[in-house]
């Protein structure tokens, strides 16, 4: 993961939806692919890379205020499932074809991550992450991090009434994989050139 984009965080609603169709789907996972015959050449297999830890952002983060109210704002328009409303935030005309097909059908798939959130009636809750800091780096390199003018986040949301046990811990936990009991989407802010703007992206494992 680019230094930037894994380290510019410090360490660290919701609209009327019709209801879901009444018939049963069922949800079950998959079945485990076939694995594939063996490879003529073996292949030396690469070193496995510790994945970055997830850290919640800072309470004192100035980034805080921006990734909630953006976080706010994005929510109820996945709520929504209307392109009209997800589109400007996810991209706008910047997002392909291919990716508002795929962003649809994750909205409209009963059995992944963010279907609890669409049918839930009890509070959701929230999360915002950032990349933990590794403790090799220095204080400048801490205040060099801190002044940037963009930062990135990842957003959790959680139904039930007893909360979630468990958040993801790494951006690879946070994929909206059907069984997760999250939903997740990056939000990416800018500061540059005066004008705040952010980009949400809503991704599928």
């Amino acid at each position: 993961m680019p230094a930037m984009r894994a380290l510019l965080i410090p360490s660290a609603l919701i609209a009327a939806f019709a209801a879901l169709p009444a018939a049963a789907q069922d949800c079950a996972a998959p079945p485990a692919p076939i694995a594939g015959t063996a490879p003529l050449v073996p292949i030396e297999p690469e070193p496995a890379a510790e994945p970055a830890r997830l850290a919640p952002l800072a309470a004192d983060s100035p980034w805080l205020a921006r990734f909630a109210a953006a976080a706010d704002e994005l929510l109820p328009a996945l709520r929504s499932r209307e392109p009209a409303r997800w589109q400007p935030l996810l991209g706008g005309r910047w997002l392909g074809a291919a990716e508002r097909r795929a962003v649809a059908a994750l909205l409209a798939d009963r059995c992944a991550a963010f279907a609890p959130l669409f049918a839930a009636s009890e509070p959701i809750e929230r999360r915002i992450f950032g990349w933990s800091i590794p403790a090799t780096y220095s204080a400048a390199d801490r205040a060099q991090i801190a002044a940037r003018p963009e930062a990135e986040a990842l957003v959790c949301w959680a139904a039930g009434q007893d909360g979630v046990a468990a958040w993801p811990e790494t951006a690879a936990e946070a994929d909206n994989r059907a069984g997760r009991p999250y939903a997740c989407a990056r939000i990416t802010y800018s500061l540059r050139g005066g004008a705040p703007s952010w980009r949400a992206f809503v991704e599928r494992g």
